[in-house]
């Protein structure tokens, strides 16, 4: 544990005991006063106090400080009738310590003093600067540099939703307007940290939004923010235009009262203008196919499905990009794939160019490797908190815009010499900042070394007198040791009694009658005389004087790269553009992947197809690639059977993964591929439940199946994972029968379907249905042992070999043994009287209830669907009913056989 307190901060004009000992006429002391008026207008906040060198926690924010940050928990009496908790850490630690408790899910209200104190009169000044939430952090000590931390606005209409979003870090602002399905898909695509809405939604509503999404923070704002008027005029007032047509949002009347309120609620916590948010863009969902939660986390889009796992994602295969707006921009495409033929071209044609011209590719990516992330330094000089040494890592970065340029210039596409266009022209601003800047700054604004010689003469004057004095000084301790004859006379400074000549107290009696006693130790004497005083205040004065002279300057060097700011990040973006495509193009070179075709068909032609993870974690000579075949016209479902652990939930993720790497505009791992453009992609794989949303494994299955019945249309693709196996045999069969029915027969929602089943049984579905095509991943029978081949094939697999795995996984043999009798048993089960599979029954007309399928199973075709239960076979069933076998004999069994199939005819 640590623990920091009052008794630490010596350096404050406000001791303890000062601040303890004059009360005010409440009885509680000013400096209290002064921390309780704060803390009302920040009640939903952890306030950090500063006081001298030191951050104070009172009451309860202590006590949470004590739990969440390990410190020692303190009492101290401020005038009140009882002790308040106190908690504290240095000033130094702020970063550390902020980010825990931001992390944790509180809120923080940066309180500094905003005087000094040696000029104070009575408490120091102070006031919040700064609120910093999960979704408002700004700095890379809070957020990962390579993720985008967004905050979301939500206002819900009757029948439209108004989202905003914003990264602060970055200034990103855009605003749509989608249903409420279509929001949830949304905010699991962008995963914003922090969801602001109106104080009027129901609890209802954020706890079914909690339920689909992963759970940010929560902030509840004023409604009347959200008025249309108010948000209009926060939006024209921050922009600087007469109307919101002229931000083009004038078809968004609900995403402006979204965008406005989150405005204002951004520039209410950072206390700033937010000059960096210098756009707003309007975005229309319909550019994109849609991916839903359950699709990115199944398809390990993002992160693994085992936490544990550091590898194993698309964006982890992908990414190779050198700066940190790349790699931002990049896991934006792989969520947000793109459904425009053209666009999609546009950027395969660059990564076709990259890939091929290996010099080009090489040494762009040598240049972006010394890129910063100027997107968010923009943002630090923005919100005036960069340093020095964040001023040259933007000149250095801008410095590189030219050889991009350079190389790019010939033979690049059209789309990259687009963005060349917005990295140009950055020459007179990387030399200001490099004329004015030292080349290796201090953290610090106030250590001095800051300013080059020769851009101020008032400086450079101070500098010369600062040294000359100091070089005096130097020189003294030789002189007053000749002077004195004291051999062990030294000079020193400290910070508390500045510059002294000390003498031991043998040699006391050799001091000249001009020193004068400044301090008395226990070996020896300090003094002073009046020149060595006269040279320090020159000395003292000059080097305030410099550090408050190459602050200003900082300081308005700083003020002009901020008005820049709309230009550089249109760079910024543009890099991040030229990076992902760089991205794309050396993994396409580094794996043989191939250019797809994209059409506006329904077909799905894939040759030699790869799933582009598993054959990184395996090794691309060890991976079997497979083929895909669907036409739209002929084939809507591939009904997928095999044993577990031969391969078809690769094959089913590797051609989801294929489409969606085409559609961002990636090569492919494949021999060729044809691919018509897909509106939604769905899954639903494996097994998973929720537990503390009360959901079970089955439960979950049938929620995401529901979302795909109810949404995936005729474009759409889907991939279905063991439907049904969440519950008993026959009712999983029947489920995924009826599932497969239905994508089949319903006008409208016909995707391109991928089953994969250990239900051998639905293969029957292909002999009723006449776009349904049975694939089996081909296996070899060994002395009753299987083999993996993992190759697609044409045809049904009849049995699912479930009883080898389990050998394979090392079950003891008796219950092999036992668990084939019982397989035996149940298969002799499965065929009708006349010895036909009893789920291939033929009906016609649409799908029925289940009960009416229910009842052609048992009394047969041509049997009245209204009476089920007044069939002419019913008398001989009762009659079956009653005969007990074991008691008969033989020849009475065969008799009675007789009688029966007489009275049957």
């Amino acid at each position: 544990m640590e623990s920091f307190g009052p008794e630490h901060m010596s350096s404050s004009s406000e001791t303890p005991q000062k601040k303890n000992s004059v009360k005010s006429s409440g009885g509680v002391t000013p400096l209290m006063k002064q921390y309780l008026a704060l803390k009302e207008q920040y009640p939903a906040t952890v306030l950090l106090y500063r006081m001298g060198d030191f951050y104070e926690l009172f009451g309860d924010d202590a006590k949470i400080a004590s739990q969440i940050l390990g410190l020692t928990l303190t009492k101290r009496n401020n005038g009140g009738s009882d002790d308040t908790p106190l908690a504290g850490f240095p000033h130094h630690a702020l970063d550390r310590y902020a980010n825990r408790l931001v992390r944790a899910g509180h809120k923080i209200a940066i309180c500094e003093q905003v005087e000094d104190p040696k000029k104070a009169k009575g408490i120091v000044k102070r006031d919040v600067i700064e609120v910093i939430s999960a979704g408002t952090a700004t700095e890379d000590n809070y957020i990962d540099e390579k993720t985008n931390n967004f905050i979301a606005s939500i206002f819900y209409d009757t029948d439209r939703t108004g989202l905003a979003i914003c990264d602060l870090s970055t200034g990103q602002f855009w605003v749509e307007e989608l249903s409420a399905r279509e929001l949830e898909e949304e905010l699991a695509r962008l995963e914003p940290t922090e969801l602001v809405m109106s104080e009027t939604v129901d609890e209802s509503t954020i706890e079914h939004l909690l339920r689909q999404i992963s759970r940010p923070v929560i902030t509840r704002y004023d409604g009347w923010k959200y008025d249309l008027d108010n948000a209009i005029s926060v939006l024209t007032t921050h922009f600087r235009v007469a109307s919101v047509e002229g931000l083009g949002l004038d078809s968004y009347p609900v995403g402006i009262r979204a965008a406005g309120a989150l405005l204002s609620y951004l520039k209410e916590q950072k206390k700033n203008g937010l000059q960096h948010i210098s756009s707003v863009q309007p975005r229309y969902l319909g550019e994109y196919a849609l991916l839903d939660a359950a699709t990115i986390r199944n398809l390990e889009l993002l992160r693994p499905l085992n936490a544990e796992d550091a590898e194993g994602t698309l964006l982890w295969t992908l990414d190779r990009t050198c700066t940190a707006m790349g790699g931002r921009l990049l896991r934006h495409w792989i969520t947000h794939p793109l459904k425009d033929p053209s666009k999609i071209s546009d950027r395969l044609d660059c990564v076709d160019w990259l890939r091929k011209d290996v010099f080009a590719r090489g040494e762009i990516g040598m240049a972006l490797r010394s890129v910063a992330d100027i997107e968010r330094l923009i943002g630090r000089i923005v919100f005036e908190r960069a340093n020095g040494r964040d001023l040259v890592s933007l000149m250095r970065s801008l410095r590189m815009f030219p050889r991009i340029i350079q190389i790019a210039a010939s033979g690049a596409p059209s789309f990259i010499s687009m963005q060349l266009d917005f990295i140009g022209g950055f020459d007179e601003l990387a030399d200001r900042i490099e004329n004015t800047i030292s080349e290796n700054p201090p953290v610090s604004l106030r250590e001095g070394n800051l300013i080059r010689p020769g851009v101020s003469a008032e400086l450079d004057e101070l500098r010369d007198a600062s040294v000359n004095g100091k070089q005096w000084i130097a020189n003294l301790q030789k002189t007053e040791r000749e002077r004195t004859g004291i051999s062990s006379l030294k000079v020193g400074f400290n910070k508390v009694f500045g510059y002294y000549i000390e003498v031991s107290k043998a040699n006391s009696a050799a001091v000249p009658e001009d020193y004068i006693r400044k301090q008395t130790l226990v070996n020896g004497e300090r003094f002073i005389t009046p020149d060595l005083k006269e040279k320090e205040e020159k000395i003292l004065g000059a080097q305030e004087r410099m550090a408050d002279l190459e602050y200003g300057l900082f300081c308005e060097l700083r003020a002009e790269v901020a008005k820049e700011c709309e230009r550089v990040q249109k760079a910024a973006e543009a890099i991040g553009k030229i990076d992902a495509l760089v991205s794309l193009a050396t993994v396409a070179s580094e794996n043989m992947y191939t250019r797809p075709v994209l059409d506006d068909s329904t077909n799905m032609m894939i040759r030699d197809g790869r799933h582009p993870v598993v054959e990184k974690m395996t090794g691309a000579e060890q991976f079997v690639p497979n083929d895909t075949s669907i036409e739209g016209d002929q084939t809507r479902i591939l009904l997928i059977t095999g044993p577990n652990m031969a391969g078809k939930s690769t094959y089913l993720r590797q051609n989801a993964l294929i489409a969606i790497m085409a559609q961002m505009g990636s090569f492919v791992p494949a021999g060729t591929a044809e691919i018509g453009v897909v509106d939604r992609i769905f899954t639903r794989v494996g097994a998973s439940d929720r537990l503390a949303r009360g959901q079970s494994t089955f439960l979950v299955e049938m929620i995401e199946v529901a979302n795909i019945l109810n949404n995936a249309t005729d474009r759409s693709l889907v991939l279905l994972d063991e439907v049904g196996r969440g519950t008993s045999t026959f009712d999983g069969i029947s489920i995924a029968w009826a599932v497969a029915e239905y994508l089949h027969e319903t006008p409208g929602r016909n995707p391109r379907t991928f089953f994969a089943t250990h239900y051998h049984e639905l293969t029957e579905l292909a002999s009723l249905f006449p776009r349904v095509r049975n694939l089996h991943v081909k296996v070899k029978e060994w002395n009753d042992r299987i083999i993996f081949v993992r190759k697609i094939a044409e045809g049904g697999c009849d049995h699912s070999y479930g009883i080898q795995v389990a050998r394979l996984a090392g079950v003891p043999k008796d219950v092999i043994v036992r668990a084939k009798e019982i397989l035996a048993n149940l298969e002799r089960m499965e065929l009708t009287p006349d010895q036909k599979p009893a789920l291939a029954e033929k009906r016609s007309g649409r799908m029925q209830p289940s009960s009416v399928i229910q009842t052609h199973l048992f009394v047969g075709e041509d049997s009245s669907l209204a009476t089920p239960s007044i069939s002419p076979h019913q008398p001989i069933l009762d009659e079956l009913k009653k005969i007990d076998v074991n008691a008969m004999t033989p020849l009475e069994a065969l008799t009675k056989l007789a009688q029966l199939k007489k009275k049957l005819d």
